[in-house]
């Protein structure tokens, strides 16, 4: 054969060989969906950022083993439910009927995660139930006691319960001064109004006289009357259980009509770069318990990487992060294969796997897993101090 024919056989079997194997190459998809539009779209921006940081780390590391021992890549693919409930079935229905969908991670908000619960199986395998069986790992919408409603849905967020009932005692041992509280509440937000309640009801059990709440929606834009009333109650602390958007407008209300309390507390949610963008000066001192802060290495590798990604962590996209790195060792561990014939098998070994932990890594450490398939996570308290937040307190 000549010279020239024999180089050119070499180089069609090269070529031939690449393109199998990049024919081969396995991959994984994890889905993901919540709030890209509307008022509270950076959350869901902000998810789908860490997402795909994680799975950036994961595939960096040589990716996730399958069930027959291949090595494949993690891909995200997240889509908008616009915190709209109708839309959030709609992206569900839609992921469960991928043939390469086991497993999603979200939604954003509570008001779509529970009529999304309410579409999957209640028991698991119980075949008089038509419900989808579809395992879906939430990451922050974080109304209490959500993954109750299916045996299909895990949760990884905080207990908000818990986490302010320690605030209310930290105040009441440090702060002997701060007797009364005016509460306001984003009232139509199924997050900010279901904390609310756990809110009063701390402060209270806990001794402080609650002298009246104020309430607005969250697509509001102006506070004077709901700041008016809170001025009239002459309250030591106000605490205000709303998200980025509201929180700084009654903030700016607030200092517009010369209410000053003691103390300022706020949502879990608004412990986020957000609030300090938009009121960092009329947000300084306000108090917040959160389930996230680059505290230790882990946490601020992290942080460093979704900020790489243009996006800023916070309590409720670490939880998104933290999802990934659970589903690739869940992935492993349940030997799921990953294939259009093996989908079925494998969203009953996700949900097997994600119902049988115990405990998970958290970027704050352990974090215990519920029989009600909940999280308790680690948390403390932040404070923003000029423009950052500062950590205030960690309870033991």
């Amino acid at each position: 054969m000549p010279k020239l024919a024999r180089t050119c056989v070499i180089a069609l079997a090269a070529a031939l060989a690449c393109g199998s194997a990049a024919a081969q190459e396995r991959t994984v998809k994890i889905y993901g969906f919540g709030a890209k539009s509307g008022v509270v779209r950076i959350f869901g921006l902000n998810s789908e950022a860490a997402m795909k940081a994680a799975a950036e780390q994961i595939n960096k590391a040589g990716g996730v083993t399958l069930g027959d021992g291949a090595k494949a890549r993690i891909v995200i693919e997240y889509y908008d439910d616009r915190c709209n409930a109708e839309e959030g079935i709609n992206v569900m229905r839609r992921i469960a009927a991928q043939p390469d969908a086991f497993v999603a991670i979200g939604p954003t908000c509570s008001n779509v995660a529970e009529p999304v619960f309410g579409i999957l199986q209640k028991k698991a395998g119980d075949a008089s139930d038509s419900g989808l069986q579809f395992p879906l790992y939430t990451d922050v919408a974080a109304k209490g006691g959500l993954a109750s409603i299916s045996q299909w849905s895990f949760r990884n967020v905080p207990n908000e319960s818990a986490m302010y009932k320690s605030l209310f005692e930290w105040i009441k041992a440090t702060r002997p001064e701060v007797k009364t509280v005016w509460g306001g509440v984003e009232k139509d937000f199924a997050h900010s109004n279901a904390t609310f309640n756990a809110m009063k009801m701390h402060a209270e059990k806990t001794g402080f006289e609650v002298k009246g709440q104020s309430e607005w929606l969250l697509a509001d834009t102006s506070f004077a009357t709901q700041v008016r009333e809170m001025r009239r109650g002459e309250a030591d602390l106000v605490m205000i259980s709303a998200h980025p958007f509201t929180t700084c407008g009654v903030l700016k209300e607030m200092q517009r009509q010369g209410v000053k309390p003691k103390m300022l507390v706020g949502l879990t949610s608004s412990s986020s770069l957000e609030t300090l963008q938009g009121c960092a000066a009329q947000a300084e001192g306000i108090l917040i318990p959160t389930s996230f802060a680059p505290v230790n290495p882990d946490a601020k590798r992290a942080a460093d990487l979704v900020g790489a990604a243009g996006a800023s962590m916070d309590l409720h996209n670490a939880a998104a992060w933290e999802n990934v790195f659970t589903l690739k060792e869940q992935i492993e561990r349940a030997k799921i294969m990953a294939r259009p014939d093996t989908i079925q098998e494998d969203r009953r070994k996700m949900r097997e796997a994600l119902a049988s932990m115990r405990e998970t890594t958290g970027l704050l450490g352990k974090v215990i897993r519920t029989e009600d398939r909940e999280a308790d996570k680690p948390f403390l308290f932040v404070r923003a101090e000029k423009g950052a937040w500062t950590v205030a307190h960690t309870p033991k």
